[in-house]
């Protein structure tokens, strides 16, 4: 009898709509593969001066791995960057409102 495996799982991308915030315009972009976020990033998040760049370099990362963590956007706000949590979790509901998740 034949083998039958099943096939590999495509993986999807979808990009939020970009969420303003008073600091500049936050941008979330999420792969799905099986129904699950496999991977979560911001893809437009201000970094007009130093401090954004500071916050942001440490705020970003940890926002993406609670994305995959949780598989929603019911996550926490990063201390210290709570401008730029909102505006990741406004697109990021936006993103996975297009990947009806």
């Amino acid at each position: 009898t034949p083998s039958t495996t099943a096939p590999a799982a495509v993986s999807r991308t979808f990009t939020g709509a970009s969420a303003p915030t008073r600091w500049g315009d936050v941008q979330v972009q999420i792969t799905v593969s099986g129904g699950r976020i496999t991977q979560a990033q911001a893809v437009q998040y201000p970094q007009g001066n130093g401090r954004d760049q500071e916050i942001n370099s440490y705020a970003l990362p940890v926002l993406a791995q609670e994305v995959t963590t949780a598989q929603s956007a019911q996550i926490d706000a990063v201390s210290g960057a709570t401008v730029t949590s909102d505006g990741y979790i406004q697109s990021l509901q936006s993103a996975l409102d297009q990947a009806h998740l």
